[in-house]
């Protein structure tokens, strides 16, 4: 299926793989398992013929499905069931049979007759290629992915990030690739949506690399895990599920500090003797002999693997501000004929904290980018305030500019920060010497979550509009930023799946989309926060 032989992989002169060798075979099963920033969607964007390995080679038996944390490609006039059927050649064939049906209904005549002529050829081409089955297939992955055939019916601009990203998961389910590559699928997935997907990979009979912070579906299908260690640069194989392995990767702690234990109690004694022989010169070369074999016997172990960094975040001390800094009046929103929502009133106090809560689809995202101006409303107004500071946090990270650098990045958020302070605070989230002159582009998902809020973190904002902040982190990355949401003293504006989140939050109120109904919060909506 995928081979790959010596591969390595640097960025700058930092090894994130020294040279190693594996394979995905039929009815592997693997979870690449690491912190952020380790390179787990560097590998597997090189794995799918994305990117460029520093050195070695990938080889493909078989067709390759890769679904990437911020998938961007494709027509975004495209319909959205039209991605979807594209996986195995169908769209076009589709797209001319609906021009040929709304032809055959209007109003012109001859168009009408050359329609109904061409109509039967098309469905037999359709029918040839497997095509209604085929379909029906299609609208089961979608619907079980919360996609049903109203969202499927639209074009691609016009749905939020949450929705293009599940078309594209089930456009891969689609495809009947032969090997999966999957880098957090369960993004944007509500709770009913997760626990079919498990279902569906742990019945996968092809290969399988999945990347996901989602412990239960990994423990549920994977058969092999793939540790990827950003100290040592190197990839430990294991054989087992996530149980299994944890108890593995705890017992090769345990013997690595034993053995570097007994080693280094040999070699120090090898270095005392040493020590004493060499002030006798008839002993100079037994004493060089002596610290050469203690030297040798420090490399035959391995050092104690580093306890994985975490980037240190608090969000800034607000900036003074009005008693209301921000306000939305009258706010709706629509796409072409789809209605998102109608005239929502949102009134944001000085430290004040709301959670917005609805449906894949009703407009959580939308309502973040009308307040945050990065989109305008079809009615209604916003208003700042006396003193409104914005910070705001897209999930699709649409605040960052990938064709600049993690330090320019930094510096368009705050350009009265010199370069020492930017480089400051770049080191403690993590970027630190080649890391911050790295392409925004070529960033993990985990990566681009931590630059975003990195710029939060110099921005003096009192109003924090939050899109999914825990999307693409590991546990202790994404404890960092619930303490943080703990301890923020100004507003805060949630759009979550994440529980944990809402928790920290402590939120006053809720918004419910697409409804606009207000209401304080109380732990009769926590249901809501995975359903979402």
């Amino acid at each position: 299926m995928i081979s790959a032989q010596n591969l390595e992989m640097r960025i700058g002169a930092r090894v994130l793989l020294h040279p190693t060798s594996f394979h995905v075979n039929a009815g592997d099963r693997i979870g690449l398992v690491g912190r952020n920033g380790a390179g787990k969607t560097t590998m597997t964007r090189i794995l799918a013929g994305e990117g460029q390995p520093s050195g070695g080679s990938v080889s493909h038996k078989g067709s390759v499905g890769y679904l990437p944390q911020d998938p961007r490609s494709g027509d975004l006039n495209q319909i959205a069931k039209d991605r979807i059927l594209e996986a195995r050649d169908l769209a076009s064939v589709s797209a001319k049979m609906r021009e040929a049906e709304e032809a055959m209904a209007g109003a012109d005549e001859a168009a009408s007759i050359k329609a109904m002529e061409r109509y039967p050829k098309l469905e037999e081409r359709f029918r040839a290629a497997g095509g209604y089955a085929a379909e029906s297939e299609a609208h089961r992955i979608a619907s079980n992915l919360g996609l049903d055939e109203r969202i499927l019916g639209q074009p691609l601009h016009t749905l939020s990030g949450g929705q293009r990203r599940r078309v594209e998961l089930a456009r891969i389910l689609f495809s009947d690739a032969e090997t999966l590559l999957l880098d957090e699928p369960t993004n944007h997935l509500d709770a009913d949506s997760i626990v079919w997907l498990r279902e569906f990979l742990r019945q996968y009979s092809g290969g399988l690399i999945v990347i996901s912070h989602d412990v239960d579906l990994v423990r549920t299908v994977v058969t092999k895990v793939f540790y990827l260690d950003a100290n040592r640069g190197a990839l430990d194989q294991y054989a087992m599920g996530w149980d299994l392995y944890l108890r593995q990767r705890e017992d090769d702690e345990k013997r690595r500090h034993t053995e570097r234990r007994i080693a280094e109690k040999k070699a120090g004694a090898l270095m005392a003797q040493a020590e004493k022989m060499r002030a006798k010169a008839s002993k100079a070369v037994a004493a060089q002999q002596m610290i050469k074999r203690a030297e040798k016997l420090l490399e035959g172990t391995e050092t104690e693997r580093v306890t994985d960094k975490v980037a240190s975040l608090r969000f800034p001390t607000p900036a003074p501000c009005g008693k209301t800094p921000l306000r939305g009046h009258g706010l709706s929103k629509s796409y072409g004929s789809l209605e998102v929502f109608m005239d929502v009133d949102l009134a944001i106090d000085r430290g004040s904290r709301v959670v917005v809560l609805g449906f894949n689809g009703a407009g959580k995202t939308t309502l973040l980018r009308l307040l945050s101006g990065t989109e305008q409303p079809d009615t209604g107004v916003v208003e700042a305030g006396h003193g409104l500071k914005l910070g705001y946090y897209a999930q699709e990270h649409d605040t960052l500019d990938m064709d600049a650098t993690v330090a320019e990045n930094m510096r368009h958020a705050a350009p009265d920060l010199g370069d020492t302070e930017v480089r400051k605070v770049l080191g403690s989230f993590l970027f630190s010497g080649d890391d911050a002159d790295k392409p925004t582009k070529v960033l993990s998902g985990g990566e681009k979550t931590r630059l975003a809020l990195a710029t939060l973190v110099v921005s003096q904002a009192n109003v924090l509009l939050l899109d999914e902040p825990t999307n693409n982190l590991d546990p202790a990355s994404r404890a960092e930023i619930l303490g943080a949401l703990r301890t923020y003293e100004g507003a805060v504006v949630l759009v979550t799946h994440d529980e944990g989140a809402v928790d920290a939050l402590e939120p006053e109120r809720v918004l419910l989309l697409p409804d606009a109904d207000e209401d304080l919060w109380n732990d009769s909506y926590r249901d809501l926060i995975t359903l979402a």
